[in-house]
């Protein structure tokens, strides 16, 4: 089986080649997956794709014109993908569905700690001979309320370990999250956990439901000063609306290692470049925002289980074997 990588890096490679087999023979683009590049997927029979390739119709009529049977995604996530348009091609779609809740929920607590010491700030004080406390006053998180939107696996790391901290903790999800009462977690409406977090932390999935769900109207409903913490998709928070939030001090502190509009930024090297999306430039402006490239998930141990199961997933489809982590239109 040919297999077209597309987004690799070389620690994608590295981690990939750990698991290869002799039935794949995989060759590695480092260009991103779209219109413009699914051509040199031309007479393979897979293709691997990242978080922020673009696999609409245009892009998967290119592939399955080349001969591509099955499209298998390196993550989670699958809102970037048009299911109807590769169910009508007959093109397979598979995933990873979950590499390292750890790393992901670990990296959220890291980016809340951030923030609320302001560990950004006094690392690069002290490296300049400046050991002055003015302006790095923190704040406890015992006692303090946390909202987690999203009782899957990383959201419920999150609670866990906030909990720890002595957290009390709110939890939404669509469905009866039954192990949020076991573990001390109260679930409650949406407005509710709004109304009344201190920290606002998202791990839902990307829906027609979640697009911007983080709005003018749902910031106008949580408390002055909370701090929003977004390790889940870009599309969550709606951009414009936060910057008017940062602006006028309703929202207090902002993590983000997704950004709405990530796609030609995140995982390149733009430091010689001149960034032309306003609202990014605009976020890093403010003091008490702090923005990470989409690395909560990037761990030894994470890139380890995504190029395992990449491989297993490639795998069963040579070997007409079920595919149990396929993606499939829901009836």
């Amino acid at each position: 089986m040919k297999v077209a990588v597309f987004s690799s890096k070389p620690y994608d490679k590295e981690s990939l080649r750990h698991y290869e087999v002799t039935e794949i023979a995989m060759q590695y683009f480092e260009v991103p997956l779209n219109v413009a590049t699914a051509h040199y997927a031309q007479g393979f029979d897979a293709v691997s794709a990242f978080v922020n390739d673009e696999l609409n119709e245009a892009t998967i009529e290119i592939l399955a014109d080349g001969g591509c049977k099955i499209i298998a995604l390196r993550c989670a996530g699958f809102n970037n993908v048009d299911l109807k348009a590769a169910e009508n091609l007959g093109v397979k779609i598979v995933r990873v569905p979950a590499y390292s809740p750890y790393a992901v929920a670990e990296h959220t607590i890291g980016l809340m700690l951030a923030l609320s010491r302001k560990l950004y700030k006094s690392y690069n004080r002290v490296r300049e001979g400046n050991f002055s406390l003015n302006g790095l006053l923190g704040f406890d998180f015992y006692g303090k309320t946390v909202g987690i939107i999203g009782a899957g696996k990383i959201g419920l790391l999150v609670a866990e370990r906030m909990k720890a901290f002595g957290c009390h903790v709110l939890v939404y999800d669509p469905y009866l999250c039954k192990t949020c009462k076991e573990q001390g977690f109260e679930q409650v409406p949406l407005d509710q956990l709004y109304e009344e977090s201190h920290v606002i932390s998202l791990h839902c999935p990307l829906n027609n439901d979640t697009h911007r769900m983080i709005n003018q109207a749902s910031i106008e409903k949580m408390r002055g000063g909370v701090m929003l913490i977004n390790t889940g998709r870009g599309a969550l928070i709606d951009t414009q609306a936060l910057i008017y939030a940062l602006k006028s001090r309703k929202v207090g502190y902002v993590g983000l290692d997704v950004y709405e509009e990530e796609g030609p930024l995140f995982f390149e090297d733009h430091s010689n470049d001149i960034i032309l999306d306003d609202n990014f430039e605009r976020l890093m402006t403010f003091p008490n925002v702090l923005v990470t490239g989409h690395q909560a998930y990037f761990t030894k141990e994470a890139l380890e289980h995504i190029a395992e199961t990449t491989i297993d997933n490639l795998l069963a489809f040579k070997r007409a074997e079920p595919l149990k982590n396929e993606v499939v239109l829901p009836n």
